[in-house]
């Protein structure tokens, strides 16, 4: 007999069951990855949870508290599954197990300790940190781990084949299970050095997504969600972090502005030419409550500085309203606080709207050296270089940006923009 059509009640609540299920992840693994010390034993806990959670919610409703019903299942489930396996030695005696029940949460609620829960999930997001692995190994392990993506999402996120993507995400591992078996509360000190390098991870995930670094898709939005998501879990569990609350607004900002940012060919758009009703106003109005909030700490760092950059952006209703004045000054002010190449690149575009094209060239003249295989540092200077009147030169530049593996639609945009040139010749 043919399978009887879900309807639309039994759709949604699978649509609600789902979103629990992805919310609770990164604490159920973590809590699980601490009591058994291994990630892979934690994540096949967690699956065991979902399966279970997936038979009996649709029927039974919602638990109180999902995230401890499943903590309390997998945790369970495993107990239950090692004690058949002789095979498996703990050097601990292991607890007793007791078949989860519909109200299963209530026994564990009255045990979480939520601090210690918070360092767990800290733990596990600072194992995707782990020094020594590179930064694609980062941001792949992260989206694995944390995010729950399927190897062939991530490989395809990052342009890979599913079977190389898989080996990097096991020697990934591998490589950083040192640091999933330790089981120490972290101090102040360690506890922030951790939280800035979650901080700079979900910023280069983010990032990945925001302008891939390879590949025929400019934007991936999927990668900038996740990012999102994982910086309102840190939010979650440090609400009184000015920086993080400046990241969050830093990536709402930005990823408001999507729609807006490839044409109906899917051609690139530059941020004056986007049409503006396109961009999201809730993630902007979130945005600026989470940054006034930030700024009124006192303490203002590179996260909220650049958020209140793209605030400024974000609060001109047209390209020719935009306050370039504030922008330059906000720049200068990054440059004190963050004072690197391409931090002093976006500030030549800021003078170059304050005062003149020579102006920013002049700027750029000082980073030619530190930016010489940097994609943007070109594309900068070409455009200046055109505004400028020297279009030869400016084709030039645009031709070294085609060497620097510009994705599809960049390639695109630098070809349109060298025709452009020669018109002007």
């Amino acid at each position: 007999m043919p399978k009887r059509p879900k309807t639309t009640d039994e759709v949604l609540r699978q649509s609600e069951i789902a979103a629990h299920l992805a919310m609770a992840r990164p604490r159920v693994l973590a809590a699980l990855t601490r009591q058994f010390s291994s990630l892979d034993i934690a994540e096949d806990a967690y699956q065991e949870a979902c399966m279970r959670a997936l038979e009996r919610w649709p029927a039974a409703g919602l638990p109180r508290d999902p995230t401890a019903w499943l903590l309390m299942t997998g945790r369970n489930a495993t107990i239950d599954r090692i004690r058949r396996d002789k095979r498996l030695f703990f050097k601990d005696e292991l607890p007793e197990s007791s078949e989860a029940t519909n109200d299963v949460e209530t026994e564990l609620a009255d045990q979480i300790d939520m601090s210690e829960l918070r360092d767990d999930v800290l733990r596990l997001m600072f194992m995707c940190c782990h020094p020594e692995l590179s930064l694609q190994d980062q941001l792949a392990l992260a989206l694995k781990v944390i995010g729950g993506f399927s190897v062939d999402k991530i490989a395809r996120a990052f342009v890979v084949k599913p079977k190389a993507m898989e080996q990097r995400i096991t020697r990934a591992k591998k490589k950083a299970a040192i640091v999933a078996v330790r089981i120490d509360t972290p101090s102040l000190q360690e506890r922030t050095a951790r939280l800035d390098a979650v901080c700079v991870m979900a910023y280069l995930l983010f990032n990945e997504g925001y302008t891939a670094s390879g590949g025929d898709e400019h934007i991936r939005a999927e990668l900038c969600e996740e990012a999102i998501r994982l910086v309102r879990l840190l939010l979650t569990l440090f609400p009184s972090q000015a920086e993080v609350m400046g990241l969050l607004a830093l990536c709402l900002f930005q990823h408001s502005r999507r729609r807006a940012r490839l044409g109906a060919d899917d051609s690139l758009v530059p941020l004056e030419e986007q049409d503006r009703t396109l961009w999201n106003r809730q993630e902007i109005t979130e945005g600026q409550v989470l940054l006034e909030k930030a700024l009124r700490h006192g303490r203002a760092g590179p996260y909220q500085i650049q958020a209140a950059i793209a605030a400024v952006h974000c609060a001109a209703e047209k390209a020719e309203h935009t306050n370039w004045r504030e922008i330059e000054r906000l720049y200068a002010a990054l440059e004190q606080v963050q004072p690197t190449p391409v931090v002093s690149l976006n500030r030549a575009v800021a003078l170059s709207k304050v005062k003149n094209a020579q102006a920013g060239l002049d700027y750029l003249a000082t980073l030619s050296h530190s930016l010489a295989n940097y994609l943007y540092f070109h594309t900068t200077q070409a455009s200046l270089l055109k505004e400028a009147g020297h279009p030869k030169q400016a084709i030039a530049a645009y031709k070294q940006a085609l060497l620097l593996g510009p994705t599809e639609q960049e390639a695109d945009h630098i070809r349109a923009q060298m025709e452009q040139c020669g018109e002007i010749e």
